[in-house]
């Protein structure tokens, strides 16, 4: 964990836990899914974000 007042640390995984809360679970009522479908559905996403999604630093291309 970071030290107070040195937010900067976690700025790349609060980007990520945005980007899948809004992504992968935006339709869904937290309380109606099962820890496996959850599991699930973070392998999926992490295995797209790394290798299907665009990229600017790949000059936006998935890979």
């Amino acid at each position: 964990m970071s030290r107070k007042g040195n937010s900067g640390n976690n700025a790349v995984i609060e980007s990520f836990h945005s980007s899948i809360k809004s992504e992968e679970f935006q339709d869904v009522k937290y309380n109606s899914i099962s820890t496996c479908d959850v599991i699930y559905r973070v392998d999926k996403y992490i295995l797209s974000y790394d290798n299907e999604r665009i990229k600017e630093k790949l000059d936006y291309q998935s890979h």
